[in-house]
């Protein structure tokens, strides 16, 4: 395997996390109440940001998915994750599971994978 591959494979998995996110909001009935969190945080028009991130979620995250608009698009959900621990997970900690409960450290994670991913696309370095 080529690291090309390998990170075409991390590129697939972390994209696909964020479908999944942007299908379960949706699905769940969940865009709604997001908006009326965001809002709560003092965000102006939160069923309209709500609704940006969901499709963000829903559309871009299969762009990133196909290789296209990598670097912005992986920067985008860097900042989107750490908005989120920010904003929800850092309070609880670290431990998702375990030794805690909805804590910030898969969004860690998945913010590493996406800044590699980013630094590691075609183009990023001239």
């Amino acid at each position: 395997m080529t690291p090309a591959q390998a990170m075409a494979i991390v590129r697939l998995t972390i994209g696909a996390t964020m479908v999944i996110h942007g299908i379960a909001r949706v699905g769940g009935g969940g865009v709604e109440p997001f908006g009326g969190f965001l809002e709560s945080k003092g965000f102006p028009a939160g069923a309209a940001l709500a609704w940006g991130v969901t499709l963000m979620e829903l559309l871009g995250a299969p762009l990133l998915m196909a290789g296209r608009f990598v670097r912005v698009l992986a920067l985008y959900f860097a900042c989107q994750l750490a908005l989120g621990i920010a904003l929800v997970h850092f309070q609880e900690g670290w431990f998702v599971v375990g030794a805690g409960r909805n804590g910030m450290e898969y969004s860690a994670l998945l913010i590493v994978a996406f800044v590699v991913v980013a630094l590691a696309s075609p183009g990023w370095r001239k």
